[in-house]
């Protein structure tokens, strides 16, 4: 009988022993005599810049001239994607709290006018945490090289007006850093799943430049709108190719004034506003 009991005892003792190993937790999983945390579940983000449609396909001013361009530089660097908590505001200013923070190195150059990118792709960063990126900071930076060295923007392109046709360059060298918060459009972005590939994007919004046709004049986008015309009369038989440095002499004070504020509200994500600062 003893031995009997003994039998039982042994069979209850690697039960037990089963069991308790099994209340470790979801934290950790048992290999021999090891311990190895659960891996950080990550994933891909990729970084993109749009122009929308006005860049690619062109579009009638607000005083009428109908602008289609070949080429629109634009370069961007010191970009950094958060998860911020709380939502980032641009009310807030340039504070921002938040859980992760990833940076994409280098400056980048990119036509947002070629037709066959909508958005332009710029780089990605594999291996980054997953979650929701929601807040997007970046700089508009001059070219170190190039066709637009010199320039953080240069847009070329034709203007067409009542049978006049104007080639034009124009180049802005004043480098802005931008901050703004979740992208907001017709879809959401920067959600990061387990593996999976999001996107965030930097829009630029060329109709806050030149004002649009279409819409009323009286319309708030349209009285904060440069226009071409300033630009136009500038422009000697069909050309003209300047850029700011140029442009503070030859516009009156308040069309520069305006044009130099436009840079501070011509980046977006989506259709949300950024927080603008010029870097000196």
């Amino acid at each position: 009988m003893k031995k009997r009991y003994s039998g039982i005892f042994k069979v209850l003792l690697v039960v037990s022993l089963v069991i308790l190993a099994g209340c470790g937790g979801d934290d950790a999983v048992t290999s021999g005599d090891q311990v190895m945390d659960d891996a950080v579940e990550t994933g891909t983000l990729a970084i993109t810049a749009n122009g929308e449609e006005f860049s690619r396909e062109g579009f009638l001013s607000k005083d009428g001239w109908e602008l289609t361009f070949d080429q629109i530089y634009a370069t961007m660097g010191n970009i950094v994607a958060y998860q911020s908590d709380p939502p980032y505001d641009t009310d807030q200013g340039w504070d921002i709290g938040y859980k992760t923070m990833v940076e994409l190195a280098g400056s980048y150059t990119v036509n947002l006018a070629d037709p066959q990118s909508n958005p332009v792709f710029l780089d990605q960063l594999h291996d980054v945490q997953t979650g929701h990126y929601n807040a997007l900071s970046w700089d508009m930076l001059r070219a170190a090289e190039g066709p637009s060295a010199g320039y953080c923007l240069l847009l070329v392109g034709q203007a067409e007006k009542e049978g006049v046709v104007i080639d034009f360059s124009l180049g802005i060298e004043q480098e802005v850093a931008y901050m703004g918060g979740d992208y907001i459009g017709d879809e959401r972005k920067g959600i990061l799943l387990p593996g999976g590939t999001a996107d965030l994007e930097m829009t630029f919004h060329f109709d806050h430049l030149f004002g649009v046709g279409e819409e009323d004049a009286t319309d708030p986008l349209n009285l904060e709108a440069l226009g071409f015309e300033p630009l136009a009369v500038l422009a000697v038989d069909g050309v003209l190719e300047t850029d700011l440095t140029a442009l503070q002499t030859a516009l009156n004070d308040d069309d520069y004034a305006l044009l130099i504020s436009i840079m501070t509200h011509l980046a977006h994500v989506g259709e949300g506003h950024c927080l603008a600062q010029f870097i000196q």
